[in-house]
């Protein structure tokens, strides 16, 4: 299966460069960036979209579906809960060990990582089970990171550079288990 992880277009909370749980939607810049990866991806014919239900990715999601493709939403590609520091600058933290799969580190009531990521995993092993030949997931950065840890591995466990800027878009490839 190809799969297509595309981060959804730029928010406000990305522009003040701060955490934040709140739901919602694209800037005006948000909307261009989208509507220019619609440009550039219209001749991929998708199966369907799957899009975490935040307002910046259904948004997102449906400005890209030029083709009236069937969507739907997933709980489970939802951003990283960020807990207590919502409203915070991202400088409140240390970005590097926010985003490091090993740290010991708790950042007040942000969910932990490996648990974050397990729940993104466990989208991907379900959606190896599904008959889809081309998908597109309009997801988040912490969503994308994720996703570089189940195909490219844990590395050394530090995610901060590997998630997608704003309506960047990343491709790989879905294997079904053989039993």
């Amino acid at each position: 299966m190809e799969l297509y992880i595309v981060r959804h277009g730029e928010v406000s909370h990305n522009v003040l460069k701060q955490y934040n749980t709140k739901d919602e939607d694209l800037t005006k810049i948000g909307v261009k960036q989208a509507e220019k990866l619609r440009d550039k991806i219209k001749d991929i014919n998708f199966d369907v979209i799957i899009s975490s239900p935040l307002i910046r990715a259904k948004h997102t999601a449906k400005i890209l579906n030029i083709n009236d493709k069937k969507m739907f939403t997933d709980n489970r590609i939802k951003e990283r809960d960020c807990g207590d520091l919502s409203g915070k600058s991202l400088a409140a933290t240390n970005r590097v060990e926010y985003w490091n799969y090993n740290t010991k580190i708790r950042y007040g009531t942000s969910e932990d990582i490996k648990l974050f990521f397990n729940r993104v995993f466990n989208f991907l092993e379900e959606l190896k089970t599904k008959d889809y030949k081309i998908v597109l997931i309009v997801a988040h950065s912490g969503v994308s990171k994720a996703f570089s840890a189940y195909f490219d591995g844990l590395g050394d466990g530090k995610f901060l550079n590997r998630g997608l800027k704003n309506c960047e878009i990343k491709k790989y490839y879905l294997w079904k288990n053989i039993n």
